[in-house]
């Protein structure tokens, strides 16, 4: 697992979010779990009306895998969110890159505003 130190991001007002990270060194013969840990503002506002996705995928060029994640901003504490990218069913082909593992946290369809959410870290786990 990776893990991120530090104290957590905090969003205070965006309309857009895009957290992206790049982890080299993973195997297409394994599946792999990707997310974030998260928390809350009392104060926080715009989340639960508009989902939020992860996305992760194999190489720059691999088809991404989804994950919609629908946020109660009434949460207490931190929890963790997290999407799947199972093993790869097709042939290594020639990408110089397929080792690495590409993720992300999103929500940049809705255009409104929203805030009060605290990013502790993302973490990658070998299923």
């Amino acid at each position: 697992m990776l893990h991120f130190r530090g104290s957590p991001a905090e969003l205070y007002q965006v309309s857009w979010l895009e957290v992206t990270g790049i982890v080299d060194e993973t195997s297409p013969n394994k599946a792999y779990e990707v997310g974030f840990r998260l928390s809350f503002n009392p104060d926080a506002f715009g989340w639960g009306k508009y989902p939020i996705y992860i996305l992760v995928k194999r190489g720059k060029q691999g088809k991404p895998a989804s994950t919609k994640i629908t946020m109660n901003p009434n949460h207490k504490g931190e929890f963790e969110i997290s999407g799947k990218l199972d093993k790869s069913k097709e042939k290594s082909g020639d990408s110089s890159d397929e080792g690495s593992l590409y993720f992300g946290l999103y929500e940049v369809w809705s255009g409104k505003w929203k805030g009060g959410l605290k990013i502790h870290h993302a973490f990658i786990r070998e299923l």
